[in-house]
């Protein structure tokens, strides 16, 4: 868990252990630069609650991200996606019925069955 901070800007994004080993296979299919790729965590309009999460592996940040480390993963957010993210815990789950990441964020006021859509 690292914290990083640019002028008024603070996030604390958490990775569960499953999640970092799907998202280290994930950089290896991928076969990204190890010294600059990272995981893209944003927030975006829509859903079926108001917003829903993305991820994405990506070979380098852009120039206004926030840029952490967790768990030795580089972890990517914009500024807008910040506000949502901020202690949010991100986990995999692979059941019988399926496999993919968890979101546990305590903003969020509310969520559908998907589980990767919530409301603030």
């Amino acid at each position: 868990m690292t914290t990083t901070q640019r002028p008024e800007t603070t996030v604390e994004i958490n990775l569960t252990d499953d999640a970092v080993a799907q998202v280290r296979r994930f950089m290896e299919q991928e076969q990204v630069p190890e010294d600059t790729a990272g995981l893209r965590v944003s927030v975006l309009p829509g859903g079926c609650s108001g917003f829903q999460y993305g991820l994405n592996v990506e070979e380098a940040p852009l120039t206004d991200d926030l840029t952490l480390e967790v768990k030795s993963i580089r972890v990517f957010v914009d500024a807008f996606s910040a506000q949502y993210l901020n202690g949010v815990t991100i986990g995999y789950a692979s059941t019988m019925q399926g496999s993919g990441f968890t979101f546990d964020n305590p903003k969020a006021t509310g969520g559908c069955g998907c589980g990767s859509s919530f409301t603030v």
